[in-house]
């Protein structure tokens, strides 16, 4: 299982709100010229991003780099499909758990770990709208609570 220990640049907050988190995976990135440059200025969104497995690789897809600004001719397609670097082991395991209905490959988060850009890939089951009402009603009762004991301690 995977833990950020790095320097956090970018995080997928929906991805939390839209699934159900089953399992995370620590990736490699394939980055090609400048993209390291601008995640290492913090210039990527993960929020419609999604990974998959194509011929026993796996891929992300709609993952936006905004070009690096001193780049010129050697900039990347900002939304290009990058190859993901994970064990061989993960992969077959992840082969055969996506093909079960339901379960998709969502990232969570891209870091910094020693210089190079990892990206924490998540398991995740779709969540449908009912659950998500129901957790919103559960964190305002919650936020509702806190401020009542809140209140207590000031009088």
């Amino acid at each position: 299982m995977a833990k950020g220990d790095g320097k956090v640049i970018a995080q997928n907050k929906k991805a939390h709100h839209d699934y159900f988190i089953e399992e995370t995976y620590e990736a490699g990135i394939v980055l090609q010229g400048t993209e390291i440059k601008s995640i290492r200025a913090g210039k990527v969104n993960l929020k419609d991003s999604y990974a998959k497995i194509e011929n026993g690789e796996v891929f992300l897809h709609q993952m936006h780099i905004s070009p690096y600004e001193q780049g010129n001719r050697f900039n990347h397609d900002p939304l290009r499909t990058r190859k993901l670097l994970l064990r061989r082991k993960e992969i077959n395991k992840l082969i055969g758990l996506t093909k079960e209905q339901g379960y998709s490959l969502v990232p969570l988060k891209i870091y910094l770990k020693n210089g190079f850009a990892k990206i924490t890939l998540a398991l995740a089951k779709g969540k449908k709208k009912y659950d998500k009402r129901e957790e919103l009603k559960k964190r305002e009762a919650k936020r509702d609570i806190e401020r009542a004991f809140k209140e207590r301690q000031y009088m």
